[in-house]
């Protein structure tokens, strides 16, 4: 079985990675699965930080590497919090406490300018001196809720409203999800690249 390393350890985004791109004959593996260590994310821009943690993940473990950043650009506040998102409220911020932030600096903003959308960008690397990574991106828009809705997804979904569903990202089936999401649409692109260029699929 070919193996594959993805640069991090929160649950719900390798859940999100597996059930998208696992095969019988590719595993998807957690890097908490390794004893790696801590790479600082130092980019600018969502690819610099995605394909740091995926040439992390790469040389500590020797395996091909998988990565995304992804985070939520809000209008009215310039497009905070951007690279940002995971660490809106602070370095160890929970998803619940980078929320409540969030809603506070929107709490006078109309409905009308609560627009917001999702980002992903997602690398692969065959090895961490690969130089030429595959990278793919997607972008989901919506707005942003007055309070959190729902159960399923992680991060800001409770609070990111899907006009097209009528309801939040968290209130979404999670196959529906996987397949309109940010990510869903950044894996779609990486499943035909890595067929078309790797035979992975």
């Amino acid at each position: 079985m070919r193996r594959i390393v993805l640069a991090t350890s929160n649950a719900g985004k390798v859940r999100e990675f597996r059930q998208l791109l696992e095969t019988p004959d590719t595993g998807i593996l957690s890097q908490a699965e390794f004893a790696l260590p801590a790479i600082e994310e130092t980019g600018l821009t969502f690819v610099e930080n995605a394909l740091l943690k995926a040439r992390n993940a790469a040389l500590h473990t020797g395996l091909p590497a998988l990565a995304d950043d992804s985070g939520l650009e809000v209008d009215a506040l310039n497009g905070a919090p951007g690279i940002y998102s995971s660490r809106y409220a602070g370095p160890a911020a929970t998803d619940t406490e980078n929320i409540d932030k969030l809603l506070r600096a929107l709490q006078s903003t109309p409905e009308e300018q609560r627009t917001a959308r999702f980002h992903c960008l997602v690398v692969f690397i065959r090895h961490a001196g690969d130089p030429c990574p595959v990278i793919c991106r997607g972008i989901w828009e919506g707005m942003i809720l007055h309070e959190p809705r729902g159960d399923h997804g992680f991060g800001y979904d409770p609070v990111f409203y899907v006009r097209d569903a009528g309801c939040s990202s968290a209130q979404l089936e999670p196959a529906l999800k996987n397949r309109v999401s940010h990510r869903g649409q950044a894996l779609a692109q990486l499943k035909q690249e890595l067929g078309a260029l790797f035979g992975y699929y």
